[in-house]
C-alpha cells in the first residue's frame, strides 16, 4: 500500500482540539502514548521541498502521527510514560526537540553547550526523569554524556565522560539504569563539519555507564582493528549488546563489521559470507522480536543481513536499495529505506507494508518501555 504525508494540521482533529482546550483551561490531563495515536516507533523522514518530519508508526508500521522538523533529523528517543519524543539533529547538530506527540507542539529545545555538539542520539532513564545524550567537547576532543531533567522542563543538569572519544549511539539496558555507549573514536568539529580529525591515532571502543558517570566495564577490538568505528547500538532481554561499525580504513581490507557483547566477556565478531558487499559500513542494529536473530543494515550495500544470536551463523540476506532503518516487531523486524519503503520481515517472508513519498532517515527507534 502507499500513503501520502498526512498534514498535522488536520490529522485527528476532535482529539487534537480537545487536547488544546484541556490545556487552555488548565486540566493538564495525564496522557500516554494512546492519546498520540498509540506508536511504536519513531521515525524522521524527508519528503520532497526539504520538507522534514518526524513520524510515529505503529506495529505493523502504518502513520500514528508525523510532526514537522526544521531541518534533518537523525535518530529520536521517546519518553517510556509520556507522549513525548526528542529529535535529534544529524551530527554535528548542535540542536535537539522536544515535542509533544499529541499535539505537534514543541515543549523545549535543547541547545549543546559551547563547545559542545550532539551525535545524534539519546536515551531515557528508565523512570524517565532524565535524558542522557551523547556529545562532543569541540575544544578537547573528548567524548560527553548530557544529562537532562526531563521532569523538569528538560534542563540540563550535569554532564559526565563518555568514556572515549566520539561517542555516538547511546542505550540503557533493559531493566536498569546502565547505559551503554558506542564511542566511535573519530573526532569531529562543527566548524569542518562531518571531517574525521583523529583517524591516525583513532580507537572506537564500548562503554558501560553507570548514570552516575562510573565506568562498570569498557571493551575496545583488537588493534588491528582500531578503524573500526563502534558506531550503532541495540540490546537483548538479557542484557547482551549488539553492536554495528563503520570501517574507517581501505575498504578491501574492511573487518567483520558486526559484533557481540556480554558483561565480563569478550566481544564475539559476526560477518557474512560476503562481507565485502557491506561496503565497510552498517548503518543500524536490532534484534528480532523472538530475541534469536540480529538484524543490521548496510545502506551502502543495499542489503541487511541476519544473523543466528547463538551460533553467529548468516540466517538471512535482504536486498534493498538504501535500506538502513531497523527495529523489532513482536515477531520479527521492520526495516524502512531511503526510497521510501517500510518493510516487515517475518520468518522467511518480507513484505512490504507501506511507502513514504519521500525518503525515511537512517534509523527506526522502538519506544522504550522498561
Amino acid at each position: 500500500m502507499r500513503w501520502m504525508a498526512i498534514d498535522m494540521a488536520t490529522a485527528r482533529p476532535s482529539r487534537r482540539r480537545f487536547l488544546a482546550g484541556a490545556a487552555a483551561a488548565g486540566l493538564a490531563p495525564n496522557l500516554t502514548w494512546a492519546d498520540a495515536g498509540n506508536p511504536t516507533y519513531l521515525a524522521a523522514a524527508r519528503l520532497p521541498d526539504e520538507i522534514y518530519l518526524l513520524f510515529g508508526l505503529d506495529a505493523e508500521g502504518q502513520v500514528a502521527f508525523e510532526i514537522p522538523l526544521p531541518a534533518r533529523g537523525h535518530a529520536a528517543a521517546g519518553h517510556p510514560e509520556r507522549p513525548e519524543a526528542v529529535a535529534f539533529a544529524r551530527r554535528p547538530g548542535t540542536f535537539a526537540i522536544v515535542l509533544d506527540c499529541t499535539t505537534g507542539a514543541e515543549i523545549a529545545r535543547l541547545t549543546a553547550p559551547q563547545d559542545r555538539h550532539f551525535y545524534g542520539h539519546g536515551a531515557f532513564s528508565r523512570d524517565g526523569s532524565r535524558l542522557y545524550t551523547t556529545e562532543n567537547d569541540s575544544e578537547l576532543g573528548d567524548g560527553r554524556v548530557g544529562i537532562w531533567a526531563a521532569d523538569d522542563g528538560y534542563r540540563r543538569v550535569g554532564e559526565v565522560a563518555s568514556g572515549g572519544i566520539g561517542p555516538h549511539d547511546i542505550l540503557r539496558l533493559p531493566g536498569s539504569d546502565t547505559l551503554v555507549i558506542a564511542n566511535g573514536g573519530i573526532d569531529t568539529h562543527p566548524d569542518t563539519g562531518r571531517e574525521k580529525l583523529n583517524l591516525p591515532t583513532m580507537q572506537s571502543n564500548l562503554t558501560y555507564l553507570d548514570p552516575s558517570g562510573e565506568v562498570i566495564e569498557q571493551v575496545s577490538l583488537p588493534t588491528e582493528m582500531r578503524l573500526n568505528s563502534i558506531r550503532h547500538l541495540a540490546v537483548h532481554a538479557d542484557g547482551t549488546v549488539a553492536f554495528g561499525c563503520q570501517w574507517q580504513g581501505d575498504l578491501a581490507a574492511a573487518p567483520p563489521l558486526v559484533g557481540l557483547h556480554r558483561q565480563g566477556q569478550h566481544p564475539r565478531l559476526l560477518a557474512p559470507p560476503d562481507n565485502a558487499a557491506m561496503n565497510g559500513y552498517v548503518g543500524s542494529v536490532s534484534f528480532s522480536g523472538d530475541h534469536e536473530t540480529v538484524a543490521v543494515t548496510a545502506p551502502r550495500g543495499n542489503r541487511a543481513v541476519l544473523f543466528n544470536v547463538n551460533t553467529g551463523d548468516t540466517r538471512k540476506v535482504i536486498t534493498s536499495s538504501d535500506i538502513c532503518g531497523v527495529a523489532q516487531t513482536n515477531d520479527g523486524l521492520l526495516l524502512t529505506t531511503g526510497t521510501g519503503a517500510i518493510k516487515a520481515a517475518k520468518s522467511d517472508r518480507i513484505t512490504e507494508v507501506g511507502h513514504l513519498a519521500g525518503a525515511w532517515d537512517n534509523h527506526l527507534t522502538r519506544i522504550a518501555n522498561g
